[in-house]
């Protein structure tokens, strides 16, 4: 019987790394959590990103990593003291990461680090492929930076893919728990003129998508992570209220969003927005489980 591969993976008790895990040890892997406590057990290593300090010792011998630990960037005002957890979490998690890969012996064969589609910044209509420029604003910057951090890892010849992840839409949990709830009370709407672009992906799709690229070895560099069916916020707030058999006839003024949030997370987030188009996937020929929102929102509604 052939050994099972190891896996090294950050943030694993988040949204999407508590839908991976499993779907890494169903497809094969023994997967060790990196966690920022003492390990207690033998799945778990300890890191602590903050002190620069990892047990590389433990990851010997493993096959790769995916990286997906980072303060989360939609919960609560972007305070100045906000804004520099959200890049600190992403820029010295991953060169920690990437400078242990690169050092060790043997070296992994892969390193999937997530980033965001906030790399693009606010672009109107404009569709943005893999070789789009990066866009203007604080996510476009610290997606930049979170990307550069990779580098040790590249130069040290392994294969990096930087997963432009897209608004992960899940039954439970993120962006689509957060708008259930109002749209089931039949008080949803879009948001300012409703025209800023969601370049979305289903959960389900996004684990298939990690799992691939463990697979690909001609992935490397920016991939992004979204459907081939992004919508724009007035679509998909009809789309929603459809699906759940409500109404969706409140719109929230922008001033109102500025309001709740704060003006630099509300135009950078909610009311600005990107059409992302996931053409690496496509020339790679990756199948999607979910084409359409429409697809995607009865299934997970």
């Amino acid at each position: 019987m052939a050994e099972r591969e190891k896996i090294a993976v950050t943030g694993a008790s988040g949204l999407v790394g508590n839908a991976l895990v499993p779907a890494l040890r169903a497809n094969g892997f023994d997967v060790l959590r990196l966690v920022r406590r003492n390990a207690s057990s033998s799945d778990e290593v300890r890191w602590d990103p903050d002190a620069g300090t990892i047990d590389a010792d433990a990851l010997r011998g493993i096959c790769g990593a995916i990286h997906l630990a980072g303060d989360n960037i939609a919960e609560g005002r972007w305070t100045e003291a906000k804004k520099a957890r959200i890049r600190n979490s992403r820029v010295r998690g991953t060169t920690l990461i990437a400078d242990t890969l690169a050092k060790l012996t043997p070296k992994p064969r892969i390193l999937i680090s997530a980033s965001a589609i906030g790399y693009y910044g606010n672009r109107g209509d404009e569709i943005l492929d893999e070789h789009a420029a990066a866009g203007s604003g604080f996510l476009a910057e610290v997606c930049r930076e979170w990307e550069d951090a990779t580098r040790a890892a590249e130069e040290a010849g392994i294969r990096v893919v930087n997963a432009r992840i897209g608004i992960v839409l899940a039954s439970e949990g993120g962006a689509l728990a957060k708008l259930k709830t109002p749209f089931a009370l039949g008080v949803g709407g879009r948001i300012g003129d409703g025209r800023q672009y969601m370049s979305w992906i289903a959960l389900e799709d996004l684990v298939s998508a990690f799992l691939f690229a463990l697979q690909r070895n001609d992935l490397s560099g920016p991939v992004n992570f979204v459907s081939p069916d992004p919508v724009t916020n007035a679509y998909f707030t009809k789309t929603l209220a459809r699906t759940l058999k409500r109404p969706a006839v409140i719109p929230l003024p922008k001033f109102a969003v500025r309001l709740g949030f704060g003006s630099e997370l509300a135009d950078e987030m909610l009311i600005g927005g990107a059409r992302v188009v996931p053409a690496a996937l496509h020339a790679s020929e990756f199948m999607w489980g979910y084409t359409t929102l429409e697809e995607a929102l009865e299934s997970l509604l």
